[in-house]
């Protein structure tokens, strides 16, 4: 059984409702029939069902900017149950419009370095000010082993497991003792087998924010202590913040690690916060890496957790 587990809603559903507030100024009969249809978080992976005639498990997950690794984690356990022998999962998004854009506006997430816009991205860095919107899109498709032998599939990476959990404390802001990212990480091992020990790469949620870099950094350290064989970077100092589709991105960006034996460089790292431990972070070039087992973050408001871990395969 071939199956979909994809949130692919960003573009389709901002530019509908634009596209609806604007026929509405004129009058509602300019509106798209289809407004409503493609507004609905289900309509990407339900299109792509359809185009393909996959019949299984198929629906969207929104856990904002936590969304991709949810949809990987709710894929996984489709293959582990036995409902399915392959899932694509992932997320796509493009929220760089009026309405979205004006919303981080408000709230004051994005960075304001304007004049400035190659160096305005920089996790970790004391003179942040802010995360920078991205756009794009990144898939995976997660395959039962013996399934993937018996067709000859080319295996990048396996994939063993991973955690999602809630803050129960914010609608935008971390907890504020980190709790929730530390069980998330924590869970994450114990449910995957790794040991923390083991893990040498990491590619972090950090986003460039004041608040959220650090607390996720505190739970790094908690779980894993001072590791001098452990690797950190941010896949969003150098694309930007891809919201529901940052997961799977960077998911993509911790397969290529360990596909390669390269892991990519935190740009714009000029001078690290003091709450950060900078022996861990990769610098301003990409370093050479053999990885062990490979740890992705992805964290969202509403506080939504997830970590994913991937090793290589043997």
């Amino acid at each position: 059984m071939w199956s979909f587990n994809w949130f692919s809603n960003g573009w389709h559903e901002d530019k509908v409702f634009n596209d609806a507030i604007e026929a509405l100024r004129i009058s509602y009969k300019k509106m798209n029939p289809f407004c409503v249809p493609f507004a609905t978080t289900n309509m990407g992976s339900a299109m792509l069902a359809m185009d393909l005639g996959w019949m299984g498990p198929n629906y969207s997950i929104s856990t904002a900017c936590a969304t991709s690794n949810f949809c990987i984690l709710n894929a996984a356990n489709h293959i582990i149950s036995g409902e399915a022998d392959m899932m694509l999962c992932g997320g796509s998004d493009a929220a760089i419009i009026p309405i979205g854009l004006g919303g981080f506006v408000a709230c004051r997430a994005l960075s304001q370095r304007n004049n400035d816009p190659t160096k305005a991205s920089r996790p970790w860095d004391i003179n942040r000010d802010g995360f920078v919107m991205g756009e794009g899109a990144g898939v995976l498709l997660l395959e039962e082993l013996e399934h993937a032998k018996r067709r000859g599939a080319t295996i990048y990476a396996e994939f063993l497991g991973g955690s999602f959990n809630s803050d129960a404390y914010h609608l935008t802001e971390p907890h504020p003792d980190g709790v929730g990212a530390i069980h998330c990480i924590e869970k994450a091992l114990a449910q995957s087998g790794v040991a923390r020990e083991d893990v040498n790469y990491i590619n972090a949620h950090a986003s460039s924010t004041a608040v959220g870099d650090i607390k996720e950094f505190q739970a790094l350290l908690h779980c894993f202590g001072k590791n001098p064989e452990l690797r950190v970077n941010s896949t969003k100092s150098m694309i930007g913040h891809l919201l529901g589709a940052a997961g799977a991105v960077e998911a993509v960006a911790a397969i290529q690690a360990i596909r390669t034996g390269w892991v990519h460089p935190n740009i714009n790292l000029e001078n690290p916060d003091e709450g950060v431990d900078a022996n861990v972070l990769v610098g301003p070039k990409k370093e050479r890496l053999n990885v062990k087992a490979a740890l992705s973050n992805s964290f969202g408001f509403g506080g939504h957790n997830s970590s994913i871990i991937f090793v290589p395969y043997k």
